[in-house]
């Protein structure tokens, strides 16, 4: 146990929705399930590159340009380097001269969800997402991802129903939401491109009853577990007001000390809109 550890506060925590559903789906990313009956938090249970992103996120919106981000993604991947981070990325994570590398993959909304909880508008939230994704996912997909996962958090915060983020992303992004996932989960499986993981995960949103019944979707489909359920759940959190206290207590005891420091620091410059 790390003595350095912070206690959970009492005080509501905004942006953990990406963090609690990527630690539930870890030990899921590679022993792949097709049903809703499993443990929350098995052994082996932790944060994964997900989380590691999402904080470095966290500490770049301190001080929102693209340099700061550069920086802060290194430090921080260079900090975890056995989160599971994929090829190219490990490679720009040692780069000593950082470029984007075209990638389409679903990295970009994985860690994209803090600018939604700092953007006060939705157009600053866009703007912020494609930030975040063109360090490295500068491909249009990738762009793409990031801002659909942004713009459904920021909406789901900001009081819209489900019917109108599902008709914001379908419009503004093309993506086809309209499936089930009965339909999806039997042929599914794992693909970690952002346009055919991204709308998944909105889907598990979508359908889900509350944040948990969220994550379980988004774990079922048997696909990219832990970074389906960090999206599925970043937008969960901010549609039901929060997570619930057991499962971000569980989380939270899993967080490194100076992962929970940056979570937060970040509450200073989160705005909560109430419903």
């Amino acid at each position: 146990m790390d003595n350095n550890m912070i206690p959970l506060p009492s005080k509501p925590l905004y942006c953990m929705g990406a963090i609690c559903g990527d630690v539930i789906g870890s030990t899921y990313e590679f022993h792949r399930i097709k049903h809703k009956h499993f443990t929350l938090f098995p052994k082996g249970s932790r944060p994964t590159d997900d989380s590691v992103m999402t904080v470095a996120n966290m500490l770049w919106l301190t001080n929102p340009d693209e340099n700061q981000l550069t920086d802060s993604m290194q430090q921080m991947g260079r900090k975890y380097p056995m989160a599971g981070y994929g090829h190219k990325f490990r490679e720009w994570l040692r780069s000593d001269d950082a470029q984007p590398y075209g990638s389409f993959g679903n990295g970009s909304a994985m860690r994209v969800s803090p600018v939604a909880w700092v953007g006060d508008t939705l157009d600053r939230v866009l703007d912020l997402a494609q930030m975040s994704a063109s360090v490295t996912h500068n491909h249009p997909e990738g762009i793409k991802g990031a801002q659909a996962t942004a713009a459904a958090i920021f909406l789901a915060r900001t009081g819209h129903d489900k019917a109108s983020i599902k008709e914001y992303v379908q419009q503004h992004f093309a993506y086809d939401l309209s499936r089930t996932l009965s339909d999806i989960r039997p042929g599914y499986g794992f693909n970690s491109s952002c346009q055919q993981s991204v709308p998944e995960a909105i889907i598990c949103f979508l359908e889900g009853t509350n944040y948990e019944d969220t994550i379980r979707n988004a774990v079922s489909l048997g696909g990219d577990a832990d970074t389906q359920a960090a999206i599925a759940g970043s937008i969960a959190e901010a549609y039901y007001g929060d997570v619930p206290e057991d499962i971000l207590s569980q989380a939270w005891q899993l967080l490194p000390a100076d992962m929970q420091k940056a979570v937060l620091q970040f509450q200073a410059v989160t705005r909560s809109t109430e419903k």
